[in-house]
């Protein structure tokens, strides 16, 4: 069992060795302003899509152009436009 105990020693050993050269570069001075995520932040305000202003129309022009796609594929009897996938 001892020979046990020397290995489970040994390798805690390893484990917080590795783990203090990771810590020794670490800084912990927070004198900075600004912080990586606070720079992600920034980041995504400046570069945030803003999509166009569509122009509202009024609800008899909507019915309108409804009306008129309908009649235009309806009367598309010759499947003149088969790309858009309308055809009877």
């Amino acid at each position: 069992m001892d020979k046990r105990e020397n290995e489970d020693e040994d390798e805690l050993n390893l484990i917080n060795a590795e783990f203090e050269s990771i810590i020794e570069g670490l800084s912990l001075d927070e004198s900075t302003p600004n912080t990586y995520l606070d720079e992600l932040d920034q980041f995504e305000k400046v570069n945030r899509f803003t999509p166009l202003a569509i122009p509202k129309k009024s609800l008899f022009q909507e019915l309108r152009d409804a009306r008129n796609a309908f009649l235009k594929w309806f009367k598309n009897s010759n499947n003149q436009n088969p790309e858009d996938g309308a055809s009877i």
